[in-house]
């Protein structure tokens, strides 16, 4: 989404980095999504949805390249000036088609810790496995580099709702930690769990899909627990004096 991800992935990758409040201010006049009220009369919801579908079918079907606006007003039976005014570009078009993550329901918790690591690798897994997911990834990426504030907009967009959530089911399970305990270790899962399911559905799709998930979620519980006692262990010893 997930020690790879440090590296070049976390400034390339769709998902983002740890422990950053991050800010985006949008310019309407540039940048018309969904949720903004435009002058005009007001608009219809299936009209939304009928550009968003027709853009998942076209990176499906065709590729980054050839789903243009004009291909995607062809698509949904619209003018462009019907995209026009909720997109300005391509670019936020697809982000919104692939990574709107509002209606998205995040995986139940239950009283298992493994298998709720195993249910949100899958979650991820087969969301970034989609051909849609898949096709527009590296366009959005050649994008970034000359849009900025496009990627750290992203982010917040489509992963703060799910990072809130991990750290949350951290807590369930380990109440006796600090706010702070909980933060950096859901933090640190978090990033392992977008990044090994980016570079897995990117590369792999859902081949050998339930292996892959069974040891990422055996890697993640090993991760969350050990990362408390060894904070523990190191704020408990004697500080070494020089």
């Amino acid at each position: 989404m997930f020690t790879i991800y440090y590296g070049a992935l976390r400034n390339v990758m769709v998902f983002g980095e740890t422990g950053r409040v991050l800010s985006a201010v949008v310019d309407e006049r540039k940048d018309r999504r969904i949720g903004t009220v435009g002058v005009g009369r007001p608009r219809d919801p299936q009209v939304d949805d009928a550009i968003l579908t027709a853009a998942r079918e076209l990176l499906a079907e065709q590729g980054y390249q050839k789903t243009t606006i004009t291909a995607i007003a062809r698509r949904a039976q619209l003018g462009t000036a019907a995209i026009y005014r909720r997109w300005a570009t391509k670019e936020s078009i697809i982000e919104d088609a692939v990574f709107g993550m509002q209606d998205a329901a995040l995986p139940a918790t239950t009283s298992n810790l493994r298998e709720d690591m195993q249910a949100w690798t899958r979650w991820f897994l087969a969301r970034v496995a989609e051909p849609a997911t898949r096709a527009a990834i590296p366009g959005l990426l050649s994008a970034y580099h000359q849009e900025d504030g496009a990627y750290e907009q992203l982010v917040r967009r489509s992963e703060d709702p799910a990072r809130l959530a991990l750290a949350e089911r951290v807590r369930v399970e380990f109440p006796e930690r600090s706010d702070a305990e909980i933060a950096s270790t859901a933090d640190v899962a978090f990033d392992i769990l977008v990044a090994t399911t980016i570079v897995r559905g990117l590369t792999s799709g859902l081949a050998d899909g339930d292996a892959f998930c069974a040891r990422t979620a055996d890697a993640l519980v090993l991760l969350v627990t050990s990362t408390g006692t060894e904070i523990s262990r190191n704020r408990d010893q004697p500080a070494m004096r020089g």
